[in-house]
């Protein structure tokens, strides 16, 4: 028997509503599993543009968007984040379920509930489809990639599933845009009607849900059906004093502390209690063909997830990105840079000599130019990755790098926060969300900028050009040396993830698995628009970020200057600048790695971004007039007092090596302390990752010298 304070009271039955109040526009919650077209749905109802993605984990936090129905009413959807659960393993999986039960201040609690599931998966997805039926909220369940499970053999009864839940299902093909406009009249209806999805549990667990929903009931006034589903959500989670009342705080803890001895695995009883219900009902839902179809998706994995030949495969892709990224980029590169010497020509022959012609020829045009010169290498960068995005490769790549990831102490899941990175490595620290372990989750945070991020990238297209004088090397040679400074941030990012799992963040590793989704073939479009999405982002940080620290940066390598004059811009009132005084004021410490005090500029301005070491360079030394050639064939005429080049092929590597290893980027500590809710790790990644740097490139250059005197 349940102790006296847990004796059910008797629930009256109440009239189900789900009528909108007037003027009222409704909220719609928008959730699904990963990789079930949830994205794609949303920007289909919506016309926003977001990243899709055929890997678990893209969408970390909630997107909103408008919809108008078919009166014209406006209808907000918030996108939630993907997930196979409602138990909150993971911050991104508690941030679905607590928006869901209202709990987030930031967000109103939505009137209904869209459930995406992937008609070709229904046997895993119907598992979130049945949490969130247990809810009690008004919900329309979208039964996604029709065509999909078509190919497959499998044959989906719409209308069975519509009596099995008791709410409208629509079947819809989202990259296609077929079935749209059939969820679209679905939303608009005035009245949805909530969900009559039941599962038969244990009596002991059935007599706590239904105290805790006469508690919800009576104290909280919630509706009957409401209070019946937070009840069973209520129960399998952490009591929270901060989300509920105290009353209900106690009546749950009760409940737990009695099943726990009553029944000691009555957590894992919910669970089965909820696939029975869902195998009870696949076989009227899903109809298969006596014979097995093999897929062309099977097939291809064969071949691309073999122990050999996927590697051979992984690597001929990568190689082909970053050839592509010197051999296509030319072209518009060349463009690019004509039209910056074009107008920092026009600037100078239409401006009267003095400080505003210098700031606007010689600080803006050329820092600013300087860096967007690189756009076309980002922007194919971008291109390729979201084709491999949607075709289905990037899951595959993460299936071959789980067992080395995992001998590393990390897990599958991993692998998506690192591939981010190579992007930005604060979409790639918020991607962790989806990691539950906190040792394996901390540990990603912390390697995650190793992954050499789009801003490093012109640091090292600069750097390669200073290497070959002449422009003697093939774009498969550039591109050959560019990859492997990639996989040497890879190998330190592993390297380092096992020795903090080993010290720092011990602990067993979690559970992961990954999904992998059919291949499809990529939409050009959107890949293009996400291409065109990335390629703005980078101009607007140009614009914000470059530009100010152009205008900064310009005016200390121009000041003090008592009476500015063209002809005062020399090596020697550079060098009794405020620039020259800070770089001098390093110089003896970045001497060993090769660096002279126009590269410890260059550094200092690094700091704030990677990117922005590239336009330092370019306003140092266009500030001696050397314009009219490009900076990689500027820094190589650069000579020291002894009359010996400045940028040697060892000062070059040195360069490239501290950029990989440094961590120059505020924003990424900014987020890590977001992330991590303290000082403590920020501050340790910064001093560790550049205190390494700085021993590497130190390595690198002595040992160089050390190796020539042989």
């Amino acid at each position: 028997m349940f102790p006296a304070f847990l004796e059910n009271k008797q629930i009256g039955k109440k009239q189900q509503n789900s009528q909108l109040p007037p003027k009222k526009n409704p909220v719609y919650a928008l959730v699904g599993n990963p990789n079930s077209g949830k994205t794609t749905i949303f920007n289909q109802l919506t016309g926003l543009r977001q990243k899709v993605a055929n890997y678990s984990g893209v969408t970390v936090e909630k997107k909103t968007g408008i919809c108008f129905s078919q009166h014209g009413q406006p209808m907000e959807i918030i996108d939630l984040p993907g997930a196979h659960s409602l138990m909150a393993n993971s911050p991104d999986e508690a941030i679905l379920k607590n928006v869901l039960l209202g709990r987030r201040p930031n967000t109103p609690k939505p009137d209904r509930v869209i459930c995406v599931v992937d008609a070709s998966h229904l046997e895993r997805h119907l598992y979130l489809a049945s949490q969130v039926a247990e809810l009690g909220l008004p919900m329309i369940l979208v039964v996604n990639m029709m065509d999909v499970a078509q190919r497959q053999g499998k044959e989906i009864n719409i209308a069975h599933l519509e009596k099995a839940f008791g709410i409208p299902v629509i079947p819809t093909e989202a990259h296609k845009n077929n079935g749209i406009i059939a969820l679209k009249v679905a939303m608009s209806r005035s009245k949805i009607p909530q969900p009559n999805w039941n599962i038969d549990l244990p009596k002991p667990i059935a007599e706590a849900v239904l105290s805790i929903q006469s508690t919800l009931v009576e104290k909280v006034g919630q509706d009957i059906r409401l209070a019946r589903g937070q009840a069973l959500m209520m129960l399998t989670e952490d009591p929270n004093i901060k989300d509920e009342s105290i009353e209900t705080y106690h009546i749950v803890k009760g409940c737990q502390e009695h099943l726990n001895r009553a029944l000691p695995n009555w957590s894992t009883l919910i669970i089965e209690s909820r696939y029975k219900a869902i195998n009870a009902l696949l076989p009227h839902a899903v109809k298969k063909q006596d014979r097995p179809i093999r897929l062309f998706s099977e097939r291809i994995d064969n071949f691309i997830l073999h122990p050999a030949w996927g590697w051979l495969v992984f690597a001929v892709v990568m190689s082909s990105i970053f050839w592509s990224i010197f051999s296509i980029a030319e072209y518009p590169k060349a463009l690019i840079e004509t039209f910056f010497q074009y107008l920092s020509a026009t600037a100078n022959n239409i401006l009267p000599d003095g400080p505003i012609k210098g700031l606007i020829a010689d600080g803006i045009i050329v820092g600013v130019g300087n860096i967007v010169v690189f756009l076309p290498q980002i922007m194919i960068l971008f291109f390729f990755i979201g084709l491999l995005e949607s075709s289905g490769y990037l899951p595959r790549a993460a299936f071959l790098l789980d067992k080395v990831m995992r001998r590393v102490g990390l897990q599958g899941k991993s692998f998506i926060p690192l591939l981010s990175s190579f992007a930005c490595a604060i979409p790639g620290i918020m991607a962790t969300r989806t990691i539950a372990s906190t040792q394996e989750r901390l540990a990603t945070i912390l390697v995650a900028p190793w992954m050499s991020c789009s801003a490093r990238l012109p640091v090292y297209l600069l750097m390669i050009g200073t290497l070959f004088p002449n422009k003697e090397a093939s774009a498969g040679m550039k591109a050959l040396i560019l990859f492997l400074f990639y996989m040497l941030g890879i190998a330190a990012a592993f390297v380092f993830a096992w020795i903090f799992r080993k010290t720092l963040l011990k602990g067993k590793s979690g559970t992961s698995f990954i999904e992998l989704p059919p291949y499809r073939l990529p939409s050009i479009k959107n890949t293009f628009i996400d291409m065109l999405d990335r390629g703005f982002v980078f101009l607007k940080n140009a614009g914000t970020v470059i530009l100010p620290l152009s205008i900064l940066l310009w005016f200390l390598v121009s000041y003090p200057n008592a009476h500015f004059q063209e002809q005062d811009t020399t090596p020697i009132q550079l060098a009794q600048s405020y620039a020259g005084k800070i770089g001098k004021a390093i110089e003896p410490v970045i001497q060993p790695l090769g660096f002279d005090w126009k590269i410890g500029v260059g550094l200092v301005a690094s700091f704030a971004a990677r990117e922005v070491f590239v336009s330092t360079m370019a306003i140092l030394y266009n500030a001696e007039n050397v314009q009219e050639d490009h900076l990689p064939e500027v820094l190589q005429k650069q000579k020291n007092a002894t009359g010996m080049p400045i940028y040697t092929p060892l000062t070059s590597m040195s360069v490239m090596i501290f950029f990989v290893f440094a961590m120059q980027c505020m924003s990424t500590l900014g987020i890590v302390r977001r992330e991590t809710n303290s000082w403590k790790w920020p501050a340790f990644q910064f001093f560790f990752m550049t205190g390494f740097a700085y021993l590497a490139s130190l390595i690198v250059y002595q040992g160089g010298l050390w190796i020539n005197q042989l």
